[in-house]
């Protein structure tokens, strides 16, 4: 009987691992949860009890697992939340629906010239009426 390995269909999907099996995001994301939990743990054990420092240390240490496992679509925690906020807080809630038309920019621009040619033509016959005025 052989061995089976599975491979995955897409490849895009396929993190580098560095150390212990785990991406450089995550080793980063549980290295500063334990810089940050562990010493908050003995500093509220010499306060309190040791089940309330270890409650406080996982609710401290709890947004850098987060950061460092979630992940939705491709997208890490810190970006889907950005679209989050985006969508609900920043961006107006109702978007119309508007396109540049191409024609009324060019009807516009058609009247402009013949505008321009009616001051044109106006001014033009202003000056020769005046140089005939002149002559005579």
């Amino acid at each position: 009987m052989a061995a089976y390995i599975s491979v995955p269909r897409d490849l895009t999907r396929v993190k580098s691992k560095v150390f212990f099996n785990l991406t450089k995001r995550q080793l980063i994301c549980f290295g500063t949860a334990a810089l940050i939990g562990v010493p908050s743990f003995f500093f509220i054990k010499q306060i309190g009890n040791v089940s309330l420092a270890a409650m406080y240390m996982i609710i401290i240490m709890f947004p850098f697992f987060m950061l460092a496992i979630y992940e939705k679509d491709g997208q890490p925690l810190e970006v889907v939340g950005k679209h989050f906020i985006q969508s609900k807080f920043v961006r107006p809630k109702i978007r119309p629906y508007s396109t540049n038309n191409y024609y009324i920019v060019l009807a516009k621009q058609h009247q402009l010239n013949k505008e321009v040619d009616a001051i044109v033509l106006q001014k033009a016959t202003a000056d020769t009426t005046s140089k005939n005025a002149c002559k005579s």
